[in-house]
């Protein structure tokens, strides 16, 4: 059975209502009360609703490219569209500490906490009244002009004819290639969302501060966002070349986690631990594999064309989120050493690697757009 077209109405519906979601969420967050047991009810209710927006924001950046830019243009607005995502993240590690800045370590506890903490509670209440403002701000220019679709579509795939959601999921699951590229995606991704949010632990032991670890996942993000991002016009000038692109990520993914993984075994490796070594090693572990994401998902839609973006690329966020929450299930009982870790994020590349190198990949997305229309 068919579906609609590739832009339909829901486009614009789908991000009105994200948008809405983003607000009442950070408006619940921002209310000022007392009680504090309503005050903690409010924010879990304004997580809530804020994590219902999260699947749009994950997941929207191929439909959207493929009903407003022609193939030519399609990988790089991908990766412009969910690499901001990211670059999102990597704000927070620097707006967070401006607007509300950590206790002088000089100044005693008890004294540091007498003097501080309405300034603090003050601090984080702005925050969160700009979140608000920010939200709502965004949400008025969606609903002020966010068209579904453009007044002709850009590519013969944007107006095609897309499967329904239960044919799509009977698609997804039976198609084995998709289900290999689909691990490929979901598995390091998940186990470097894991990793990256215990990284503080595992550098502790290397001296590493938690402000310095910080700033390493900062620029992880940063380099991930801008090396995918001009990997992406690449692929537009040079198409059909997904695979090449993410073998050459994987490749270098697998040799910075395993230097990485090394150097923190160094009883045994004596490599040199200096802060230029953990410095690279982790910032190239994050641009290797943050920067694959756009040419995963681009990969992915084209291989079950016509499943629909949103559907293919729910599916393969959410098997990451799986394999995010395995990890961190495991960390709960294997606490104490946390070192595996790092081996576990060199094994999920080279497993990862070694899935795209079998993957026989096709273009049937970009077959129609560009030999059809000949």
């Amino acid at each position: 059975m068919r579906g609609g077209p590739a832009g339909g109405d829901g486009l614009r519906l789908t991000v009105v209502l994200t948008a809405l979601f983003m607000t009442a969420g950070a408006l619940l967050r921002c209310i000022p009360i007392n009680n504090q047991t309503i005050k903690k009810w409010l924010i879990h209710t304004g997580q809530l609703l804020n994590g219902l927006a999260g699947p749009v924001i994950v997941n929207a950046p191929p439909f959207l490219s493929t009903t407003w830019f022609p193939p030519d243009q399609r990988a790089t607005a991908t990766a412009i569209a969910s690499l901001f995502n990211y670059f999102g993240g990597a704000c927070a590690f620097l707006v967070g500490p401006l607007i509300v800045p950590a206790p002088n370590g000089t100044t005693p506890l008890l004294t540091a906490s007498n003097h501080y903490i309405n300034s603090i509670k003050d601090r984080i209440q702005a925050l969160l009244y700009a979140e608000f403002g920010v939200s709502a701000l965004l949400l008025a220019v969606v609903i002020a002009y966010f068209p579904s679709h453009p007044p002709l579509p850009p590519s013969i795939a944007a107006a095609s004819q897309r499967l329904n959601y239960r044919s799509s999921i009977c698609r997804l699951l039976g198609n084995f290639r998709f289900l290999m590229i689909a691990l490929a995606f979901a598995v390091p991704l998940g186990i470097l969302a894991g990793w990256s949010g215990v990284l503080d632990v595992i550098v502790t032991p290397l001296k590493v501060s938690q402000v310095d670890a910080g700033w390493i996942g900062f620029w992880s993000v940063i380099g991930g966002c801008i090396v995918g991002i001009v990997i992406a016009r690449f692929a537009d000038f040079f198409r059909g070349m997904l695979k090449l692109i993410l073998l050459l990520l994987f490749s270098g993914a697998t040799l910075a986690s395993a230097w990485f993984a090394l150097t923190c075994f160094n009883s045994v490796t004596h490599l040199p631990v200096t802060p230029a070594t953990l410095y690279t090693s982790c910032i190239l572990i994050g641009v290797f594999i943050i920067s694959s994401v756009p040419f995963f998902f681009e990969l992915l839609v084209e291989t079950v064309y016509p499943v629909p973006e949103g559907i293919t690329c729910g599916f393969v966020t959410t098997l990451s989120n799986v394999f995010m929450g395995l990890l961190l299930m495991f960390l709960a009982f294997y606490h104490k050493d946390v070192y595996w870790l790092n081996w576990c994020l060199t094994g999920s590349c080279l497993f990862s690697l070694l899935l795209i190198l079998l993957f026989r990949e096709s273009y049937d997305r970009l077959y129609l757009d560009v030999l059809v229309s000949v």
